[in-house]
């Protein structure tokens, strides 16, 4: 095993000892940090959110900003701003870092703010960098945003445009845990506050572009590549499929930002697994991250209480692996 894949797993273990019941989030957010994506957490309050993030920031050592967002959010109040000071007896703007200027970015409950606050973040998360007073400042080359928001039914928010939601590369919806984790919760919180857990190895961040190069180089098939562009074109098509539901439920299908994001997020999955070629498990298992915020779904599918979640599976039964 090369040394970026253990460092890696070693993460993922880390943050498994803080996070439980929750495996699938951890797994998901470490396929965001090695494609150098944006993550979306969608779920109850206590559902472990903020917790993950700060398990990940920690295991990384690396810096962590946080913004609460509400709705009296200035866009200034996360990019930053320029200030004026007297410099030597001379008026001088000098520009004063936001929370931005972090390795990873918490935007938590990001649908609290109105859209010209969620905007300020479009140019950080596609193209790593900011622009204030016209002026263009280059973010840390590992950056991440990890926005956390409340169930769009809640009173109080405000969902996000459609343009914001395509540039995370995946979503997470959290629900509660069951019984038995609960029971593994209660340990690990008494555990904490008698401080009997050994602290642990941090993480060198350079593991993290070291297994981004390796991930490129995953081998990913014609027929592979094949299953993934008519997942996406079942999207937008769905009338080539006149025996399902999909024409009845949905009403915009993905863009080509998802079709690179599929490729990308099974190709860090298959990296993660050890192999060396991506297979049609490795689509499967992120297909629903990567596309269930990118789906606009008819009137229709959510009177019938039919999800994103649902949609794709439907479209999964009637696409085969060429």
């Amino acid at each position: 095993m090369n040394q970026a894949l253990k460092d890696i797993r070693e993460l993922k273990t880390q943050m498994g000892r803080s996070v439980v019941g929750q495996q699938h989030m951890v797994d998901t957010l470490l396929v965001a940090l090695l494609t150098n994506g944006n993550v979306l957490l969608e779920g109850l309050p206590g559902t472990a959110k903020t917790r993950s993030i700060k398990a990940l920031a920690d295991a990384l050592t690396v810096d962590l900003g946080r913004v609460q967002f509400t709705p009296d959010l200035l866009p200034s109040d996360v990019t930053g701003t320029e200030v004026y000071q007297e410099v030597d007896g001379k008026p001088t703007l000098t520009f004063q870092q936001g929370p931005v200027f972090n390795n990873l970015l918490l935007a938590d409950e990001i649908n609290r703010s109105p859209a010209k606050v969620q905007a300020a973040l479009l140019e950080a998360m596609e193209e790593r960098q900011i622009t204030v007073a016209g002026k263009t400042y280059k973010l840390p080359d590992l950056f991440m945003v990890l926005a956390t928001q409340n169930p769009v039914e809640q009173e109080g928010t405000y969902p996000l445009p459609e343009a914001q939601m395509d540039r995370f590369i995946m979503k997470i919806n959290l629900d509660y845990p069951n019984a038995e984790d609960e029971e593994l919760i209660i340990k690990m919180v008494r555990g904490e506050e008698a401080q009997s857990n050994e602290p642990s190895q941090p993480i060198d961040p350079q593991s993290i572009f070291e297994a981004r190069n390796q991930i490129t180089k995953i081998h990913c098939s014609d027929a592979v590549l094949k299953y993934i562009v008519a997942i996406i074109v079942a999207t937008r098509q769905p009338e080539l499929y006149p025996d399902s539901n999909l024409s009845k439920w949905i009403a915009v299908g993905s863009s080509p930002r998802a079709t690179i994001a599929l490729d990308k997020c099974a190709r860090a999955m298959a990296w993660l697994s050890g192999k060396e070629f991506v297979d049609p498990d490795d689509v499967r298992g992120v297909v629903h991250g990567v596309l269930r915020h990118r789906l606009i779904l008819t009137y229709d599918a959510l009177a019938d209480g039919v999800n994103a979640d649902r949609v794709i599976d439907e479209i999964l039964t009637h696409i085969a692996v060429a």
